[in-house]
């Protein structure tokens, strides 16, 4: 057998296989002869069979079989040894048809070969990180939260400001008939809240649905109605007013805090906002997190420039995915792919280079955290290493989970390598700040 490569240019190579019959004929002639041994051809005792009649009912089968092997098999030798960094996989080019009757044989593939490129980390512009608190604000509006939830329902008479109103919404034509509890802040315009103050049960207030609220997720859930329906709807709802309630704050004492947090973790309010301030900013460091990488990302792949075999990949994905596309649609994937593909390239030159490494350990131990913190938020504080370890086999013996969670780790590294190298600066703010900053609206 010989392998021989031609370079077309520095992103395309051509591999050529050349396979002589010394490389098959002999476990052809073994696989024969055993076929021979066990062959039920009617007229013939069985080990009897004429070794003519085998090769001419399964000669060729097994020839065929055998030198895809070889080919396969010696393909993937020689991309190891010469430690080729290809993208795809190779490609069988075109040839005209075999001829099994020769002596031996020539394949060619095409191969996308990965481009040779630096990452530079320094951006000249200093990316933001942010450092999301909790201010006092936050903290009160969710001690109020939680005063609402675990306070009581005194009814009213008449609708309020701060009212709790449970009512139906209904309209004949759409099939609306919709039973919800709502608050007057839900509202988009002070002029349709107006309209509820002073009503009574049974009364009925007419709406219309268009601006009706900010987010047509509210009015899903009020009309009971699917994305595509309220999108653009606008007509008149009714709603009956049946019940009329305020929600009188709970206490803030002790049997709340205990409630809330297990008997003696928080004992005043100042530690109940310590704790509120707490965990809400360990929330927040994941959204900062992921913000950062994000962006890293995004700077990496905008200031790191190769080419990549294009026409290659164009073709390898017409024959890559489970269904085979025509030219326009792989041409159409590859535009959609591209991004991430770069991404995957630069990503795994910063693996390499930083020695960036998850062990074994590393993610039995992310398993374990990951377990202990499930169990928690079902009061269960304190689990045995046994029942750690017994339940993190079980979990990492799916490999999808336990691929997952090799994934995030390497995701984690990363990050940390960006917050070491990259230009960064650090940036404090409150979270409403910070989603009006980053997202543009409050």
């Amino acid at each position: 057998m010989n392998i021989t490569r031609e370079n077309v240019d520095a992103l395309n190579a051509v591999v050529k296989v050349d396979i002589a019959k010394e490389d098959y004929s002999d476990k052809v002639e073994k696989i024969l002869t055993d076929y021979r041994k066990t062959a039920n051809i009617p007229g013939f005792r069985k080990g009897h069979v004429p070794m003519g009649m085998v090769k001419k009912q399964y000669g060729k089968a097994v020839l065929v079989d055998e030198v895809n092997k070889l080919l396969q098999d010696a393909l993937n030798k020689y991309l190891t040894e010469e430690k080729l960094d290809v993208l795809g996989q190779p490609l069988p080019k075109t040839q005209d048809e075999i001829d099994w009757n020769a002596e031996g044989f020539s394949f060619e593939f095409e191969l996308g070969l990965a481009p040779e490129f630096d990452v530079n980390l320094k951006s000249k512009k200093a990316i933001t990180q942010y450092n999301i608190i909790a201010d006092d604000k936050m903290i009160d509006e969710q001690i109020e939260r939680i005063q609402k939830q675990y306070g009581k329902l005194v009814s009213q008479d008449t609708v309020e400001k701060d009212s709790e109103i449970t009512g139906t919404y209904t309209n004949e034509e759409k099939e609306i008939d919709n039973t919800v509890t709502l608050t007057l802040d839900k509202f988009k315009g002070k002029a349709t809240a107006k309209q509820f103050i002073g009503a009574k049960a049974g009364d009925v207030i007419v709406l219309k649905t268009k601006g009706l609220f900010e987010d047509d997720h509210d009015l899903m859930h009020a009309l009971k109605l699917s994305h595509d329906d309220v999108h653009d709807l606008d007509i008149e709802v009714s709603f009956t007013i049946t019940e009329i309630n305020k929600r009188e704050l709970a206490d803030l004492n002790q049997e709340l805090f205990d409630k809330l947090f297990g008997k003696g973790e928080v004992t005043s309010v100042t530690e109940l906002k310590a704790k509120i301030k707490t965990d809400a900013e360990k929330q927040f460091v994941q959204q900062a997190d992921q913000k950062l990488l994000n962006d890293v990302t995004e700077f990496l792949v905008e200031s790191t420039k190769f080419d990549l075999p294009a026409e290659f990949l164009t073709k390898w994905m017409q024959t890559a995915g489970e269904q085979e596309m025509d030219l326009d649609q792989a041409k159409e994937e590859y535009e959609k792919s591209e991004k991430s593909l770069r991404y995957q390239l630069i990503e795994g030159k910063l693996i390499e280079e930083n020695n960036v490494q998850v062990t074994m350990d590393d993610i039995k131990g992310h398993a374990r955290e990951m377990i202990k913190g499930q169990m928690a938020q079902f009061g269960q504080m304190n689990p045995s290493d046994k029942e750690l370890d017994d339940i993190a086999a079980r979990v990492l013996s799916n490999q999808d989970e336990a691929r997952r969670i090799s994934e995030q780790l390497v995701s984690q590294k990363l990050l940390s390598l960006y917050k070491e190298k990259a230009n960064i600066k650090v940036k404090e703010l409150s979270y409403e700040k910070f989603v009006k900053e980053v997202y543009g609206d409050k």
